[in-house]
């Protein structure tokens, strides 16, 4: 049976594993901490006092979960807005630690954190790695970027409260990465999804066959990525392939993960409340409709966020998952409502292109989107890599491949663009997240 204990903030703690408490249980801590972070949100930061008094809403006005929803959105451009330390809840004296965006669209985003901050983000990653089958004993390779990223401290501090052995390597330098993974026994390897291929391939060609190395497990996370691309890994490389989530704005990586039934990421919503909405409308949507994710720290202290529009397209799945979590689950997020395009009247995301490429033999899992205007009229070409076998092979072979891919787009997209075959190692990499789409049509 859960014991209960009280914390030096008086609140009432639920002490067993929180991501298998009962829901009842759950959905009242969920309502404490709601009510306790609106209150310090209004009292403390002058932007949030400022939009609940326009609304005319109060701390106590939250009475139930569902009065979420009476509360303001929180978007990107607020933060930019209030740049660098206006929706700050803590005094400067309080925070330990800052984060920052590389602010390569304007203002960067600046997030903080107080020690009681540090220590709930080391322990949802602890959770997040041993939801994906992680445990004391592993030696994982960080290779998400230190600094002002969120992801390489957030997976540091994780990894070494779970009693893994951990490489503080950081992003780049490929081949010493694949050095250190064969002379260091790694067993888990944490990096952006895009980075990973790159790194396999160069392992490739050094001649290192990472299926032979002890490596069984690679944490991905920070941009999308298709069961596709998922598929090539594990198939390529041996791996175990588990997808991660999270954001700087809410706390950095540790909002969400897998566990080992792979059916969806379990959000740990005992700090980070997940709701469902219309983007167009803003209105909350049942669970199993897709829509996108809005999220509220629910104990976060030097930095809370309410009802924080992410952009990241997904659905909250509603059956039980066999690995008994209790935590509600969102599908994999395959696309962010702001990646979308339109070419000729058609939305297009990324995605759909990476899944269309990859369902033809031949290709390899690196491509690009370049978007141009002719004539007044919008024209889409992809380049995409293929095998060194198929780019050896004769003219008609590779005019066959390139028309099996027209094809393949067009049936995703409804849209028939240009493709363009490119030998093996021609597209740039990338030692972060991958940059798909080149839009030169305001050029």
């Amino acid at each position: 049976m859960a014991k209960r204990k009280v914390d030096h903030n008086g609140e009432f703690q639920i002490v067993s594993a929180p991501d298998y408490l009962p829901v009842p249980q759950l959905r009242t801590l969920q309502l404490q901490r709601l009510r306790r972070i609106v209150e310090r949100a209004g009292s403390r930061v002058p932007f949030y006092r400022e939009r609940f008094k326009e609304l005319g809403i109060a701390a106590e006005d939250v009475q139930s979960l569902e009065d979420i929803q009476k509360l303001p959105f929180t978007q990107k451009t607020d933060l930019r807005d209030t740049y660098p330390f206006g929706l700050f809840a803590s005094p400067m004296k309080e925070v330990v630690r800052l984060h920052a965006s590389s602010g390569t669209t304007g203002k960067p985003i600046v997030v903080a954190y107080t020690d009681r901050d540090v220590r709930v983000w080391s322990s949802v990653m602890v959770r997040t790695f041993a939801a994906c089958g992680l445990h004391a004993g592993d030696i994982i390779q960080n290779a998400y970027g230190y600094g002002l990223f969120t992801g390489g401290l957030g997976a540091h501090y994780g990894a070494e409260a779970l009693g893994a052995t951990v490489i503080p390597i950081s992003g780049g330098n490929t081949d010493r990465q694949i050095a250190v993974m064969k002379d260091f026994g790694v067993t888990a390897l944490c990096c952006t999804p895009s980075y990973f291929l790159h790194l396999a391939e160069r392992a490739k060609a050094l001649g290192v066959d990472l299926s032979e190395l002890p490596l069984r497990a690679g944490i991905f996370g920070a941009e999308p990525w298709s069961d596709s691309m998922r598929e090539h890994i594990e198939s390529d490389t041996g791996i175990r392939a588990q997808d991660i989530y999270g954001l700087s704005e809410i706390i950095g990586p540790g909002v969400g993960s897998e566990c080992l039934e792979r059916g969806g990421l379990h959000i740990f919503e005992d700090h980070f409340y997940p709701e469902i909405i219309d983007p167009e409308t803003g209105r909350v949507l049942p669970e199993g409709e897709e829509g996108e994710l809005v999220l509220t720290t629910l104990s976060k202290e030097a930095m809370p966020m309410i009802r924080y529009r992410t952009r990241d397209v997904t659905m909250l799945l509603t059956e039980p998952c066999p690995c008994g979590r209790t935590l509600r689950r969102i599908k994999r997020v395959g696309r962010r409502s702001d990646d979308m395009f339109i070419i000729r009247g058609v939305n297009i995301f990324p995605s759909q292109v990476e899944t269309a490429l990859l369902q033809v033999e031949g290709t390899l899992p690196h491509y690009q989107i370049e978007l141009t205007r002719r004539e007044g009229l919008d024209q889409m070409a992809v380049s995409v890599e293929v095998t060194p076998e198929f780019f050896s092979d004769t003219v008609k072979g590779l005019e066959q491949l390139e028309q099996r891919l027209i094809k393949a787009l067009e049936h995703v997209l409804g849209l028939r663009v240009e493709v363009k075959l490119v030998e093996p190692q021609t597209l740039k990499r990338s030692e972060g997240k991958a940059r798909r789409v080149i839009d030169n049509r305001e050029l």
